[in-house]
């Protein structure tokens, strides 16, 4: 029975249960199946009954989302959250969820996310989208075919020209990645690739070829928030929130400052001051890898490494499950799923793997041990948002 929490200071806040839903290439399941089968399974993991649940968050999904959702899982919350900031919408929801449970306005909050983003252009019920819409500032950017893609493979040329950033250690770590998703049974692609594969696939937008670009899958996950009172009524061990930041950079690309700055630089030192700890104290990164672009600037904007300093940093290895800072080990949306906006998927890995679920895959610290600190970092837009957590199982 969980007891009263203290008047006298806000409550700690864990996460107690995630899950993913089936993943990959799903043909025979809606988004809203998708939703309810991944919050079956957390709940499930957390071991606490859904009544324990009065918050809950969702965004892509329904005219009235989260309500729409929230309906289906047969939820009534009175704490919703459907803010909606592209890749990076996850950590943020989760950074509001945690405050709303510390300050005692929700007991358990529940985070839901499902697509069939690639079986819907398969059965032909959607397209492919050049853009994100032709309103507002971006009608300035549309008129000249300047795609999502375009965007960030501009930004990415610029890192080039300004360090001398090289291809070669961007294909890294699209090697790399898809070397952790070799130990991931839930990765869509396992194979093995090599840099010269990277540099020799299909141009998209230069200077991305195919293997530089995040992969289209079905899937979805789940992760339930849960004040500390009720921790001893879960199952597993809990993975504390430690701190928590958000940031917001630009929509137009003309009101971007610096195309080597990503608005991490500013989530990421928020949220390590709020956790008291340092970049070098973290034991595992998961990151939002729409393009390899993205995990070295976010890389660099975390401070693991020197602005500038990220083509170097990448480089023999050290991305790897046991390379100096294991990123992405599930294999990220380069190799094990992305079905849209992924940032859930980054706090259900970096769950697992703190608590040494990680399988054939897991993480280990040097001594043997399991990893103690982790950081989750979403992207959302073009650069255009950020949200960056720390998590840890002290």
């Amino acid at each position: 029975m969980a007891s009263s929490p203290s008047t006298h200071r806000p409550r700690k806040v864990a996460v107690v249960g995630v899950a993913l839903s089936d993943t990959g290439r799903v043909d025979d399941l809606t988004p809203y199946a998708l939703h309810a089968q991944a919050a079956r399974r957390a709940l499930a993991d957390s071991g606490l009954d859904r009544s324990v649940v009065d918050g809950f968050a969702s965004a892509g999904l329904g005219t009235l989302a989260p309500v729409e959702v929230a309906e289906y899982l047969g939820l009534r919350p009175t704490w919703v959250d459907s803010t909606s900031v592209g890749g990076a919408t996850w950590e943020v929801m989760a950074a509001h969820a945690a405050d709303a449970i510390a300050a005692g306005q929700a007991r358990a909050v529940l985070l839901v996310y499902g697509s069939t983003a690639r079986a819907d252009v398969k059965a032909g019920r959607r397209t492919s989208n050049l853009s994100f819409g032709s309103r507002g500032p971006l009608q300035f950017e549309v008129a000249y075919g300047h795609t999502l893609i375009a965007k960030y493979a501009m930004a990415a040329r610029r890192h080039m020209h300004q360090f001398g950033t090289t291809l070669e250690q961007l294909a890294e770590i699209a090697v790399q990645t898809r070397a952790n998703a070799a130990t991931n049974p839930d990765a869509m692609f396992r194979d093995p690739i090599t840099v010269d594969e990277v540099l020799s696939g299909p141009m998209i937008a230069d200077p991305f070829t195919k293997l530089h670009c995040c992969i289209r899958s079905d899937g979805g996950c789940a992760v339930l928030l849960a004040a500390e009172e009720y921790v001893p009524d879960t199952v597993k061990p809990p993975v504390w929130v430690l701190g928590s930041g958000t940031s917001v950079s630009h929509a137009a690309m003309s009101q971007w400052q610096d195309f080597t700055v990503s608005p991490a630089a500013v989530s990421g030192r928020r949220a390590f001051e709020r956790a008291g700890v340092e970049p070098a104290d973290i034991d595992l990164a998961e990151i939002y890898d729409a393009f390899t672009y993205m995990t070295l600037v976010t890389l660099e904007d975390l401070g693991f490494c020197a602005k500038g300093e990220g083509g170097a940093f990448v480089e023999k290895g050290r991305l790897l499950r046991d390379g100096g800072l294991p990123v992405n080990t599930d294999g990220g949306g380069l190799s094990a799923c992305h079905p849209g906006m992924r940032g859930l998927f980054l706090l259900v890995e970096a769950v697992r793997q703190l608590r040494g679920e990680g399988g054939a895959g897991q993480v280990r610290r040097a001594d043997g041990g399991l990893p103690e600190l982790a950081v989750a970092s979403g992207t959302g837009g073009w650069f255009c948002s950020a949200g960056t957590l720390v998590l840890g199982r002290a």
